[in-house]
């Protein structure tokens, strides 16, 4: 992508699309099912009780419950605020307690350096202007704090699933996809001098359903970029979608009971902010 495209990229209309794409199904559903990856990334990222800690694009709250648990001051960020509302719910129902701010990845309401950590499970890697969303993590973390991601990757499953979506509901011209941020080479573009080091381990998640057919119904009804890529489409053209989907499940599916259990490729990241 030319510096001339990305100039006359109109990301503000292209961000409220995706808000509409997001804010319709209900992820929470598809959210709740990866809370192990908040787990698992509070653990890399290592964070302390105490440390003050932000979740960008946090849904409805993995990484903030996880960090929550973790004895840490989570403020739980995203430009949804039923997710939010939802991500507050939960952390009422053990106990916990967060702040929530709703707010644009790109543009984070939050001065320079307030944060020991800032974390983004599936979440910061959908952002249109993908430079200036890395900037705000960086910006938000104090020098020395850390940024924690996990991303798709473009070879697993839902980054292959991406590329279906994509055939029938084609993203805006002048983007990124959001699946180079599954690719260490990006990362490196996009945090560059800014970290003085950066991980990137490659994990799977596990997807567990009663069947194929109830993962396809899961996703069609409740993750909004698959749901709203259906609701664009005529009969043959949902019919097709559906098809090509339920391909890539049972291609991926190692169930031997007749359930779905596909395993699903993402980058855990941890970088150290320099300075």
């Amino acid at each position: 992508m030319s510096a001339s495209t990305t100039a006359s990229t109109d990301f503000e209309a292209i961000k409220a699309r995706q808000q509409g794409t997001w804010s319709s199904g209900d992820y929470a559903v598809i959210g709740t099912t990866l809370q192990l990856t908040g787990e698992l990334l509070c653990e890399a990222v290592d964070v302390a009780a105490g440390e003050r800690v932000l979740d960008v694009a946090a849904g409805n709250g993995n990484a903030t419950l996880a960090a929550a648990r973790r004895g840490c001051e989570v403020t739980a960020s995203d430009y949804v605020p039923a997710l939010l509302d939802g991500a507050r719910a939960r952390a009422t129902s053990e106990g916990l307690t967060i702040d929530v701010r709703e707010a644009d990845a790109e543009a984070l309401p939050f001065a320079d350096g307030t944060f020991d950590a800032a974390l983004s499970t599936f979440g910061v890697m959908f952002t249109p202007n993908q430079a200036q969303a890395a900037t705000e993590l960086l910006r938000v973390c104090r020098p020395g704090g850390r940024v924690g991601l996990t991303n798709w990757t473009p070879e697993g499953f839902i980054g292959q699933m991406f590329k279906i979506v994509g055939r029938y509901a084609p993203p805006p011209a002048g983007l990124h996809s959001p699946l180079e941020w599954g690719t260490e080479d990006r990362l490196a573009e996009l945090f560059g001098t800014g970290v003085r080091s950066l991980d990137a381990q490659r994990r799977n998640f596990v997807f567990r359903y009663r069947s194929p057919e109830d993962w396809l119904e899961t996703f069609r009804t409740y993750y909004g970029p698959t749901h709203k890529a259906f609701g664009a489409l005529d009969d043959a053209g949902q019919v097709a979608f559906a098809q090509d989907l339920l391909s890539l499940a049972n291609e991926h599916n190692t169930s031997e009971t007749g359930a779905l259990r596909i395993s699903s490729e993402y980058l855990e990241v941890v970088a150290v902010k320099a300075g």
